[in-house]
């Protein structure tokens, strides 16, 4: 019992260490729009630890990005949203099977909601800029990578998730 929660936390660990990475490292962005593969560790987490772990896994990966390779200063607004985001794909993964039109409707749901909404409001209130001169890069972003997100989580999970799952299951 005790192995499976130190195996849980590292594992979630390994998930926000990765996350950190492909946001700080792996991604093209400005001021408005970042383009990355953020959402990857993010969804798996949800898959194997649920709404609220996953939420937490993503906020403490937006803290820790910001504290150990800042790119402007901090804003919780985005912290928050990281949370949303994992506590979303949680809610539409965890303990479910991960059909395509699911994994499409949780992207939606993230694009919308904390793409669209959250973050969009963020960056208004951080530069006041209009919300319609944000939204229009952001909403091309968004119908861009609305299928890439959800094939590239659909086909990670189908084929990595049975490995992972036996791993997991594996006593050491």
């Amino acid at each position: 019992m005790m192995h499976n929660k130190i195996r849980n936390i590292l594992l979630l660990g390994l998930f926000i260490a990765l996350e950190v990475i492909l946001t700080r490292f792996l991604s093209i962005e400005n001021t408005f729009v970042r383009i990355s593969f953020e959402f990857i560790p993010i969804a798996v987490s949800a898959i194997l630890f649920g709404p609220v772990m996953a939420g937490l896994g993503a906020a403490v990966a937006d803290v820790l990005g910001m504290l150990i390779f800042p790119k402007g200063a901090f804003f919780p607004g985005f912290t928050f949203t990281a949370f949303v985001s994992g506590f979303l794909y949680g809610v539409f993964f965890y303990k479910k099977k991960i059909t395509i039109k699911r994994t499409f409707f949780a992207v939606l749901s993230v694009i919308v909601i904390c793409s669209l909404v959250l973050n969009t409001l963020w960056l208004v209130m951080l530069y006041n800029k209009g919300a319609y001169a944000i939204l229009t890069a952001r909403l091309v972003k968004s119908a861009v990578f609305l299928p890439v997100q959800t094939f590239m989580i659909y086909f990670i999970w189908k084929y990595a998730g049975g490995l992972i799952n036996r791993s997991l299951n594996n006593e050491i």
